[in-house]
């Protein structure tokens, strides 16, 4: 199964890596200025954005029907991977259950989520199966936020990226059969919040969703809006900044297994836990170092990390289309139990669309940031102030389309 998401190599590359780096940081910096020009007040709305879906699609969207249908199509489908995961070959080439769970499930999370919305809430057969259980609900404490959201992400992560059988049917229907009666017996201990705040995946998804042009105005209508409006709607929450910085950080480490330098270390389980340990650490620490240069000129009673954390969400959406794109066209395959065709799209449309997801995301978070900056800088240091996110920014996309290159 092929495990690497990324480019084989420069050679791939449609455009010198030269030019793809100075292209992509030149985006980020001219739709930047761009904002300081034209983009002088806060112009996203929130929760308060969106224009009405019609009401037949609203009330299809929320009946009992609807909601039931899912449900059980979710707990269908998870009890199918699972027989499949634990009583087919245990090969990944003769099963198709690592395709769905890392093709079809991980990497379609992805578009299921910007297409649909927070759909994954009503599909995921944990909570379905944790309402079914009655018990009397604790209070989930607030200080614990995303925390165990990243403890679950980190165990996916560190499956998919470190562990050397990552691909074994019965290693991932371990991991996925434990996975489920941990956060089933959270949710039965914590209600439906646990599931809001706990489960990996559906928090994930939910960020993702944030993007979606479809989602619910604070009357509870459902809306299309601009994406970048569902940003604000994420309320903010202890560990959620790092949440986001776990999946940059994890995307840099796949980028850079790909690399001959990497290659060449032989790292095993102990280098490749602690690589991806310190992509994740170096990813923080370059964000944390530009909200401590950016805090000087923030207005009194604001707190950095939750105002632009969701201005991540939308890098974090491209480097994944980035680094696993070429993955789902080409391992996905395999979940319809067919050999991998690779002509099916050619080395440079895998290209431009990984740095065109790169640049696009960028460009997405400095203009969500920017709108944010506008109304908690002070006055007078509204483009000074934004200086060093746009550094961090630059660095960002220069660093995802070098590892995307795979050089």
């Amino acid at each position: 199964m092929i495990l690497a998401h990324g480019l084989g190599g420069r050679s791939d590359l449609p455009v010198p890596l030269w030019l793809a780096l100075y292209a992509g940081a030149a985006a980020v910096v001219v739709s930047f200025f761009a904002l300081t020009i034209f983009w002088k007040e806060p112009k996203l709305r929130g929760a308060e954005a969106g224009r009405e879906l019609p009401l037949p699609l609203q009330r299809f969207v929320d009946s009992a029907f609807t909601r039931i249908a899912l449900r059980v199509l979710g707990v269908a489908l998870f009890a199918g991977f699972l027989v499949m995961a634990t009583a087919g070959p245990d090969s990944s080439a003769g099963n198709p259950a690592p395709a769905w769970f890392y093709a079809w499930f991980w990497v379609g999370l992805v578009p299921l989520s910007l297409l649909f919305g927070p759909v994954w809430r009503r599909l995921n057969p944990l909570r379905t199966v944790a309402s079914l259980i009655p018990a009397r609900h604790r209070e989930l404490p607030d200080r614990l936020g995303y925390l165990p959201a990243i403890i679950g992400l980190l165990a996916f992560l560190w499956l998919e990226l470190v562990f050397p059988h990552s691909d074994s049917p019965r290693a991932i229907a371990l991991f996925c059969a434990m996975y489920a009666v941990i956060h089933i017996a959270f949710g039965v201990v914590f209600g439906p919040r646990w599931f809001d705040r706990g489960d990996a995946f559906e928090v994930y998804a939910r960020l993702i969703a944030a993007l979606s042009p479809f989602g619910r105005r604070g009357d509870g209508r459902l809306v299309v809006r601009n994406p970048l409006d569902g940003l604000l709607t994420l309320s903010p929450a202890p560990w959620l900044t790092a949440l986001v910085l776990v999946v940059l950080g994890s995307t840099a480490f796949d980028g850079l297994t790909r690399l001959p330098f990497w290659r060449s270390l032989d790292a095993g389980v102990l280098g490749g836990t602690a690589g991806l340990a310190v992509c994740i650490a170096l990813t923080y620490g370059a964000y944390a170092g530009a909200i401590s240069l950016t805090r000087p000129y923030l207005r009194r009673g604001f707190d950095p990390y939750p105002a632009f954390a969701p201005s991540l969400i939308p890098i974090m959406v491209g480097y994944t289309v980035a680094h696993y794109f070429s993955f789902a066209v080409f391992s996905g395959q395999q979940g319809f139990g067919r050999a991998i065709d690779y002509t099916v799209v050619s080395a440079g449309v895998i290209a431009l669309v990984q740095i065109a997801g790169i640049v696009a995301g960028h460009v997405l978070a400095v203009t969500s940031a920017h709108d944010r900056s506008v109304g908690v800088l002070r006055a007078n240091y509204v483009k000074v102030g934004q200086y060093p996110m746009l550094a961090l920014m630059i660095g960002y996309t220069a660093l995802g389309i070098a590892l995307v290159s795979g050089s």
